[in-house]
C-alpha cells in the first residue's frame, strides 16, 4: 500500500471519527468555546491584570450592551493614553511596569526600568546566527523558535521564583523587537534579494523607537509615537483572549516561562486570534479597487451586503475588523488608535483613503445590522485601523502578528507571575465528555 493512499485513507476516516451532532452539546450542557448561551466566557479564573468591558448584567440576568472599556491593572486605558499624548512621550514601557508590577512608576522608577529594557535589548550572538539560519521560514515561527533557545542561554531555566520570572519577563519584553526586526531583515535578505542590515539598539531610545530603526533606519516622530500607542493598545486583553489563557494553561502545569511563551506565540499564529489586521488590509485595498465612488453610501452599502451575501470578494460573508467577542457598542482601542491614526493620514498625505476607511466602518456596521435583522449590536475592532495604521509607518504585512506578540509579551509573562504564584495553585484542567459507546477488542484475526 503506497503511503499517499495511506493518508488518503487516514484522513477519509476524519469524515466519521470527528462527527459529533450539535444536539448533544445542547444536550450535556457544553460550553463550546468556553462560551455560555448568551455569548459571554464561561468565568474560568480570577485575575487582579487586565479587563475587558463590553456589557454589564441587569437584575434580570440579561446582558445589556454598554460602551466598551479596557483597564490596565484598574487603570483605564483612555487615561493612560491620553496622559501618554498630553505629555508627548512613550508609554509602552510604562504600561509593561505598571503590568509587572502592578503599580504606575514614578519617574526614577520608569527611567530606571527603562535602562534595564535597553540593556536587555542586544542578543546573544547564536541567537543572531540562528535567526539567520532560519531564513525564509514564517517570522512567528522564527520567533518561537528564538524564544525556546534562549532557555538554551538560561543560567536558571525552569526556576519558577518571583525573582527569576521577572527577570525572564523584563528579558523577553526587552528582545522580541530585535527578533523580529532582524527575522524580517533577513527575509527580505532571502526572499527579495535586499541588503542585509543588523543594527544595533541604541540606548537612548524607546521601544518603538529602537523597533523602527532596527526595521527601517529611517523613521519620523509621529510614526514612533503611532508604534508605540499600537505596542500600548495590544498590551493587554484580559486572561480569556486565546493566546494569554494557552499562557495560563501551560503555567499551571510548571513548565519553563519560555516553553509556556512559545505556546502562546503559537496560539497567537492563528489567522482567527492574531492575523485579523492582515485580512482587513487585503478587504480594504479590494474595496479600494471594486467601489468607484468613495464617497456614495449606496454604492458602499450594496457592495458590502453582496459581501454579506457571499457573492463578491473572499465569499465567505465577513466582514473583517467588524464584531468582537467582548465589545458590541464600542471597541476603546479602535477609538484610540482612530484619534492618532487621522494625524499619521494627514502627514502620509492619505486623508481621502482614511475617510473612506471612516466611511466603510459606518456603513458596515449599520448594514451588518439590517442584514442580521437582530438586536445585537456590533462595532468596529482595534484590527478594523491597525493595519492601515502599519502601512502608513511603512510595515510591511509579513510582521504585523510579530509585532502583536511583541505588545502581548508584556501581558503574557504579567499572567504568567500571577498563575503561578496564587496561594492554591491547581493545574487547569477542563473536562470532555467521550459520547462513543464502548466497544469490545477484537483479535486482529477477526477484523
Amino acid at each position: 500500500m503506497k503511503k499517499e493512499y495511506l493518508i488518503y485513507k487516514l484522513s477519509e476516516s476524519v469524515k466519521t471519527t470527528c462527527k459529533i451532532d450539535n444536539e448533544l452539546f445542547v444536550k450535556y450542557n457544553v460550553k463550546r468555546g468556553l462560551r455560555n448561551e448568551d455569548g459571554s466566557g464561561v468565568l474560568v479564573g480570577l485575575t487582579q491584570i487586565g479587563n475587558v468591558v463590553g456589557y454589564e448584567r441587569t437584575p434580570e440576568g440579561q446582558l445589556k450592551a454598554i460602551p466598551g472599556k479596557l483597564f490596565y491593572r484598574g487603570y483605564d486605558v483612555e487615561d493612560i493614553v491620553h496622559g501618554i499624548i498630553k505629555e508627548k512621550r512613550f508609554g509602552f514601557e510604562e504600561v509593561a511596569y505598571l503590568m509587572l508590577s502592578g503599580k504606575l512608576p514614578d519617574k526614577e522608577e520608569l527611567a530606571n526600568f527603562t535602562e534595564l529594557i535597553n540593556d536587555n535589548m542586544p542578543l546573544e550572538q547564536k541567537t543572531k546566527m540562528n535567526i539567520i539560519d532560519l531564513e525564509g521560514q514564517n517570522i512567528m515561527n522564527i520567533l518561537a523558535r528564538s524564544v525556546l533557545e534562549m532557555y538554551n542561554f538560561d543560567s536558571n531555566p525552569d526556576d519558577i521564583s518571583p525573582d527569576n520570572l521577572m527577570r525572564q519577563s523584563i528579558e523577553l519584553i526587552s528582545r522580541f523587537p530585535a527578533i523580529v526586526a532582524y527575522a524580517y531583515n533577513i527575509y527580505r535578505h532571502s526572499t527579495h534579494g535586499l541588503s542585509l542590515h543588523i543594527r544595533h539598539p541604541h540606548e537612548s531610545m524607546s521601544i518603538a523607537e529602537n523597533f523602527l530603526y532596527m526595521l527601517k533606519r529611517n523613521f519620523t516622530p509621529l510614526e514612533a509615537r503611532t508604534l508605540d500607542l499600537m505596542l500600548v493598545l495590544q498590551a493587554e486583553h484580559g486572561g480569556g483572549n486565546n493566546s494569554t489563557f494557552t499562557v495560563r494553561v501551560t503555567s499551571s502545569t510548571g513548565t519553563d516561562t519560555y516553553s509556556s511563551i512559545a505556546a502562546g506565540i503559537g496560539s497567537l499564529k492563528g489567522p482567527l486570534h492574531g492575523g485579523a489586521n492582515i485580512q482587513v488590509v487585503d478587504m480594504f485595498n479590494h474595496l479600494k479597487e471594486n467601489i468607484a465612488d468613495w464617497k456614495n453610501v449606496d454604492e458602499i452599502d450594496t457592495y458590502l451586503v453582496r459581501m454579506l451575501n457571499k457573492e463578491v470578494y473572499n465569499g465567505t460573508g465577513l466582514i473583517y475588523g467588524i464584531g468582537h467577542a467582548v465589545y458590541t457598542i464600542s471597541d476603546p482601542r479602535a477609538i484610540l488608535l482612530k484619534e492618532v491614526a487621522s494625524d499619521l493620514a494627514k502627514e502620509k498625505g492619505r486623508q481621502e483613503e482614511f475617510s473612506f476607511l471612516e466611511l466603510l466602518e459606518e456603513r458596515a456596521i449599520k448594514c451588518f445590522y439590517d442584514f442580521k435583522g437582530t438586536k445585537k449590536q456590533v462595532s468596529s475592532n482595534i484590527d478594523f485601523y491597525s493595519g492601515f495604521v502599519y502601512e502608513m509607518i511603512g510595515l510591511p504585512q509579513e510582521i504585523y502578528t510579530p509585532l502583536f506578540a511583541m505588545s502581548r509579551i508584556v501581558g503574557w509573562t504579567a499572567h504568567r507571575i500571577e498563575e503561578l504564584n496564587f496561594k492554591s495553585k491547581r493545574i487547569i484542567r477542563p473536562a470532555y465528555r467521550n459520547i462513543l459507546d464502548d466497544q469490545s477488542y477484537i483479535p486482529i484475526k477477526e477484523r
